[in-house]
């Protein structure tokens, strides 16, 4: 097993503990165990799907656990990331009405999240077709989610920024406050870092821009800056390093700030307000 299986297990695992607890009372009270069932999902609007490898495991676990492992069938009729338009039943569950009704609001909650990152991340990436400018994420995710919710983000077409605070180094405001300067926080990183993790660095003026640029740090973010000194930037750079706009950004403002050149775009928005994907999960 990997380590991001392992992770998806015990994520899932204390999902499915915080629901059920010591049993599905109304579930086992209401449905006999012998009684099969076919459910389907259905969409409830139009957006793109993420999470159904997730979704599955949620069922097969639960069937795992009611001893009845073998008499799950889960059967999607698209693929992860694919788009989907109202009505549309995407997937079909088959087995036990007692595991798919103790299995039901959990796997949905995953998978409603999930649709609902990936779909708000795919209307960004429109947004600014025709530019070089790719979307990125944060991590303003879920807590204890955001494997789940930068996985839906890349299914939505956006790319992954840093995962946490040990897979990149970003130096932001406060570092160069503590370290004495921009110069200062990446000779220091430099020093101390002996995995030679890339460094990005922020910047809130085209000065600090300036004195970034002869450090040759891999990316430099542009923090709250107006589409004017956007557009500096960009000239200013040339190309030298790549250029990350941040703040305020919403899809209203997505497509202006791609015209300025910068090469990527974050967007906190894609996981710290989503809206859940509106998905049925009716028995037949």
């Amino acid at each position: 097993m990997t380590q991001m299986d392992q992770e998806l297990l015990t994520v899932i695992q204390r999902a499915l503990a915080e629901d059920i607890g010591d049993g599905d009372v109304t579930t086992s009270c209401t449905v006999p165990p012998t009684r099969i069932y076919t459910g389907e999902m259905v969409a409830k609007a139009a957006g793109i799907v993420a999470g159904l490898a997730v979704a599955q495991r949620v069922f097969e676990l639960v069937a795992e656990a009611q001893g009845v492992k073998d008499q799950v069938q889960f059967s999607p009729t698209i693929a992860d990331g694919a788009a989907v338009k109202r009505g549309d039943v995407f997937v079909t569950v088959h087995g036990p009405g007692r595991v798919l009704l103790t299995a039901e609001r959990t796997a949905l909650n995953f998978l409603q999240r999930m649709s609902g990152i990936a779909t708000l991340t795919a209307c960004y990436v429109t947004a600014v077709q025709g530019t070089r400018a790719k979307i990125l994420d944060t991590r303003k995710t879920a807590p204890g989610l955001r494997t789940l919710d930068k996985q839906a983000v890349a299914l939505g077409g956006g790319t992954n920024h840093r995962h946490g605070l040990y897979d990149m180094v970003l130096i932001k405001e406060n570092h160069i406050a503590a370290a004495g300067g921009i110069r200062a926080a990446v000779e220091q990183v430099r020093a101390q870092d002996a995995r030679h993790r890339p460094i990005e660095v922020e910047v809130q003026t085209l000065l600090e821009l300036e004195e970034v640029l002869p450090l040759q740090v891999a990316q430099v973010m542009l923090d709250n800056m107006n589409l004017a000194q956007m557009r500096e930037a960009v000239q200013l750079v040339n190309g030298r390093v790549p250029l990350e706009a941040s703040g305020n950004v919403s899809l209203e403002t997505v497509a202006e700030i791609a015209a300025t050149g910068v090469d990527y775009i974050s967007v906190g928005k894609l996981t710290h307000s989503v809206e859940a994907f509106d998905i049925s999960f009716l028995l037949a």
